[in-house]
């Protein structure tokens, strides 16, 4: 199927029924499943790269794509005490579902049933079950809960492949009180878990290899990688279409239906804002005219905040063949509401906090606060779009955060002085075991705070009476026809677990929205 084309200014210009800005999770599950419809012209834009590398392959050896092409390789304002933050983000086909750490689970259903009851109908946890259920293929949990038939093939790591260290942590947790669960994705949400990896038969299974692979033999979807588009066409109110840059040089694409922003937490309202979709005055201020005063564009940034604790090992560990995790615990600190706020994980590599001195062998334990309290924003530095716009997560702006992160360490600490993690034991290097005092402990914190990198929120979703809402429940842009966002930016509060297994449930229920399935 051929689309049609015109000139403009000497630019070939082809216009679509879709047009898909970003190939991440979100974008590679919108363009297969709309291109389904064998009369629906699909075509997906993707400013990284198409190669699907070793590093992307091979689960084991994500770590090596941070700071390569595959990364935007942001950096965050000054955080906390620690300043800057290192803030990677997927720049490739499967955008950071091709360079995370695999893990697939789902937030608590009360964080979802919180969207519904907070002003987003229709989004609660038994509306999103059948597309979550949609996406995967967990086979071994309960068919009733858990998909067995989806794109995503997940898997726990087997018993005889799990890391030793690993092991002894959720040996010690659960000797420090911890319960178990076998599937936070499940009916018990709580608990020390081998948690669900989107690893099958040895390799990392991507968004991009599990949703746009199959379906780039179909006429009708056209994927253009290398594609960085710099601005949203709007006239009158409607959005026409995207310009971008292709190979160095301007291209232009319309839309007949519509256009779909699938950018992500950060590229997502950095797009709109370069667009003109955002709070006037701010855009005034850089030169840009306003096309539609939405002040909610880009606020409500939320992560997940972590802190480690270090240790030094006397000899070389095996090395984890999956995803240098492998064990997850969501726990409660004394601050969590309806579910719990922090997630208890090790890296299963030498590791600490920017700023400090990894040891030559060893690994480190993490507390994610994975409720946060705290919020930021996204703004543009410039109106240039090759420009890195500025990240602001607010880490540890509202205090609570902290202490939750201080809950986690203090758990990690007991579990690491019971008996049950004798075989693996090593000497903390960080914070150390001199940082013995509350204070003493919050200021390492504040100094070494980190990201989980689970960035949600910027374009949040919302009811047509709240004005802070960026999109409504239909995934529309406020005040403009043909223009939708669907990513992990129309989040309204944060999911208390990496964001991957909940974008693919977001993709999928906007497919049958827009294709109107």
């Amino acid at each position: 199927m051929t689309a049609p084309s015109t000139r403009t200014e000497g630019m070939l210009v082809t216009e679509f029924d879709y047009i898909i800005v970003g190939a991440g999770t979100a974008g590679c599950v919108l363009a297969a499943r709309l291109s389904e419809d064998a009369s629906a012209r699909v075509l997906l834009l993707e400013a990284g790269g198409p190669a699907r590398t070793r590093a992307m392959t091979v689960p084991d050896a994500w770590p090596e794509l941070l700071g390569t092409a595959a990364d935007w390789a942001d950096i965050t304002s000054a955080q906390a005490g620690a300043g800057p933050v290192p803030y990677p983000r997927g720049r490739a086909l499967g955008g950071s579902g091709a360079i995370n750490a695999m893990a697939h689970v789902r937030g608590h259903r009360a964080v979802y049933d919180g969207w519904a009851t907070g002003g987003a109908p229709g989004w609660g946890y038994e509306d999103l079950l059948p597309y979550f259920r949609r996406s995967e293929h967990a086979d071994g949990r309960d068919p009733a809960l858990r998909g067995t038939t989806g794109p995503v093939q997940v898997a726990p790591v087997p018993e005889p492949g799990r890391h030793p260290v690993a092991a002894a942590f959720a040996a010690a947790l659960a000797a420090v009180g911890c319960p178990a669960t076998d599937d936070l994705s499940g009916a018990r949400q709580e608990g020390v878990c081998w948690v669900d990896l989107a690893i099958a038969g040895g390799q990392r299974v991507g968004p991009a290899d599990a949703y746009l692979t199959p379906a780039l033999h179909r006429p009708n979807l056209e994927v253009q990688a290398g594609c960085l588009v710099t601005r949203l066409q709007v006239q009158q109110g409607c959005c026409t279409g995207v310009d971008y840059i292709r190979d160095g040089a301007p291209a232009q694409a319309r839309t007949c239906g519509e256009v779909i922003v699938c950018a992500g937490a950060i590229g997502s309202p950095q797009l709109l804002l370069l667009s003109g979709v955002g709070p006037a005055g701010q855009l005034r201020a850089l030169g840009i005219s306003p096309v539609a005063d939405i002040p909610g564009v880009g606020g409500n940034l939320q992560d997940h905040p972590i802190a480690l604790a270090c240790y030094a090992s006397g000899s070389p560990l095996p090395r984890s063949r999956y995803n240098h995790g492998e064990v997850y615990a969501a726990v409660r600190s004394e601050l969590a509401g309806a579910y719990p706020d922090l997630h208890l994980f090790p890296i299963l590599l030498p590791a600490a906090p920017a700023g400090c001195q990894p040891p030559a062998a060893g690994y480190a334990l993490v507390a994610a606060a994975v409720a946060p309290d705290s919020r930021g924003q996204v703004r543009l530095a410039t109106a240039d779009p090759q420009a890195a716009p500025v990240i602001n997560p607010g880490f540890l702006h509202d205090q609570r955060d902290l202490g939750r992160l201080e809950a986690g360490l203090a758990i990690i600490r007991q579990a690491t002085a019971s008996a049950a993690f004798d075989p693996v034991r090593a000497a903390e290097t960080w914070p150390g075991p001199e940082v013995c005092t509350r204070a003493g402990l919050r200021d390492y914190i504040r100094g070494t705070v980190g990201s989980y990198y689970h960035p949600a929120g910027t374009c949040r979703m919302g009811p047509d009476a709240d004005a802070a809402a960026v999109v409504d429940l239909q995934l529309r842009v406020r005040g403009i026809t043909g223009l939708r966002v669907t990513d992990a930016s129309v989040i309204p509060v944060i999911p208390n677990a990496p964001l991957h297994a909940t974008v693919l449930a977001i993709a999928e229920k906007a497919a049958h929205l827009i294709g109107g399935r």
